[in-house]
């Protein structure tokens, strides 16, 4: 680092363990329109005398976070349903009907090949989905719940 960035970038040191700035959504549009902000929110007064266990604790009963979990949950709940009932009706149609599961679409291409492959392009597509939405809805409010837990357990004995 030190041949790469000088003298004054090597000295320097990132204190959070962590530290993903650019690959957690912050400084990219947040689906507004506006920008996300690009440093640490405001100063936290440490919480001196709490134990970190205390100090997160009062984190996940906090507002913000129960926030990120509704936000979460709002999102894979249906996913996962909706993936598992296309999944359920595929299996139980290749058991109970496998004279459509077999019908022939385009040569050898038959009901059961493009239903299979229909499978792998709804997860790739989930998988894009979930990715999608976390960073536009999730990632800076958690960034922001890491950052001040960080500060508050700072001053905490770990």
């Amino acid at each position: 680092m030190e041949k790469e960035a000088g003298r004054e970038a090597a000295a320097m040191r990132h204190d959070d363990p962590w530290y993903d700035e650019p690959a957690s959504g912050r400084g990219e549009p947040d689906g507004t329109g506006s920008f996300a902000p690009t440093g640490p929110p405001g100063p936290v007064n440490p919480r001196r005398g709490h134990s970190a266990a205390d100090i997160y604790m009062e984190v996940q009963r906090s507002e913000a976070f129960q926030e990120v979990r509704r936000r979460y949950r709002r999102f894979v709940v249906p996913a996962t349903i909706g993936f598992l009932v296309w999944y359920l009706v595929y299996v139980v149609a290749a058991v109970t009907a496998p004279g459509l599961m077999a019908r022939p679409l385009a040569g050898v291409v038959n009901v059961a090949m493009v239903a299979g492959l229909g499978q792998f392009l709804t997860a790739f597509l989930l998988t894009g989905a979930y990715a999608r939405h976390a960073r536009l809805r999730r990632d800076r409010a958690a960034l922001d719940l890491r950052w001040q837990t960080q500060e508050m357990t700072r001053g905490a004995g770990r």
